[in-house]
């Protein structure tokens, strides 16, 4: 397997990159690269190289997880579900299921080919799945650093119960005169890649194939009602801040009786006052007082397991980094083996002397000439 190349050297754009031009050299990269007009060997590949680094550096979390975690911050985008750990959003790369999607967000409609307007086309009804909610929440360092289950209250849309979603009144509905039953209609368009047909959604059912003749008295032929829901979420020991868990199917429901979406919650993690993370370990400083540095000694040191003693060497110099092993908090997504904690140590050298410390030090100066 050929070794995976960094994401903005994919797209041809440096680290400070913004979104509009993240966003133009992905279009221009794909329009090239596209199967359909790109006839090369490698064309296939590398078009999914460049979607799978567009969707990382599009998106703010999982940019920011990349930057901070390289490749191995990207997988927890994938997979998982149902309370599960999945991002850092939504997951990426894999199936491109047909390269039309990506071709319909540049033309704001469904793509269905190239050529002379008997190209693939047809399609299948939109997709009503529900919108996905996102929110924030804030958790204090130590939850982040050992886990916790926390209940949420959220407000979301469910199907509703006398109509299942459907929105109609004993299922009162009749096929669409627009599209047939469809729910699309066909247009051929010329576009910068040729002439296209382009499948867009009935504006008449909405893709539905159906209107309702008679609408459900509970849901008023919305097919959903809203409740403030709640349930427990866990979140895994070690979380980065900035990292959002993806739960399924516990956003809104679709209309018409359409699937779920999913709720993404962003974890914030609030700063500790000695204590700084990076990656999975541990910083801090510790000042230490001149004659602990020069003779070695013992000094407490905060950690998240609590405090704990650490030896300082004889001679430690101001700046010198100190390890507590397996001190820190559990690694993130690991068999359960704990982090390091650092500690760089201050040697607070006296402002103001006393009679007999002044002394001290200068016979300890003239020992020396």
């Amino acid at each position: 397997m050929a070794e995976k190349r960094d994401y903005y050297q994919v797209l041809g754009v440096s680290k400070s990159a913004s979104k509009d031009e993240i966003k133009k050299s992905y279009r221009s990269l794909a329009k090239q690269y596209h199967p359909d007009k790109n006839k090369s060997n490698d064309a296939e590949s590398k078009f999914k190289e460049i979607q799978e680094s567009y969707d990382v550096l599009s998106d703010e979390s999982k940019r920011k997880a990349y930057d901070q975690y390289g490749f191995a911050g990207t997988q927890a985008f994938s997979g998982g579900g149902g309370g599960g750990y999945t991002d850092f959003g939504s997951s990426f790369g894999g199936d491109t299921s047909g390269f039309e999607d990506i071709l319909g967000n540049f033309f704001g409609n469904s793509f269905s080919g190239f050529g002379n307007g008997n190209g693939r086309g047809g399609g299948s009804r939109v997709s009503n799945r529900g919108e996905d909610l996102e929110y924030s929440l804030q958790i204090e360092f130590n939850e982040a650093i050992f886990g916790l289950e926390k209940e949420l209250q959220y407000n979301r849309l469910i199907k509703c119960d006398l109509c299942n979603g459907s929105g109609a009144k004993n299922g009162a509905k009749k096929t669409c005169p627009t599209c047939g039953g469809k729910g699309q209609v066909v247009q051929v368009q010329n576009t910068l890649l040729g002439r296209m047909q382009v499948v867009t959604t009935c504006p008449t059912c909405l893709g539905e194939g159906e209107i309702i003749t008679e609408k459900c008295p509970k849901c008023k032929g919305t097919g959903t009602l809203s409740i403030k829901d709640k349930f427990t979420i866990k979140i895994p020991a070690g979380i980065p801040d900035g990292v959002t868990l993806r739960f399924k199917e516990k956003g809104n429901a679709g209309k018409n009786g359409g699937g779920y979406g999913d709720l993404l919650i962003t974890i914030e993690v609030k700063a500790d006052k000695n204590l700084e993370r990076k990656g999975d370990d541990i910083y801090m400083s510790k000042e230490i007082d001149v004659v602990t540095a020069v003779l070695g000694g013992e000094v407490e040191i905060p950690t998240v397991h609590g405090l704990v003693i650490m030896k300082i060497p004889a001679g430690t110099q101001s700046n010198k980094v100190l390890r507590l092993k397996e001190k820190g908090g559990p690694k993130f997504r690991s068999n359960g083996s704990n982090a390091d904690q650092y500690v760089k140590i201050i040697v607070n050298i006296p402002v103001k002397l006393s009679k007999q410390e002044k002394e001290i030090w200068e016979s300890l100066k003239a020992e020396q000439s």
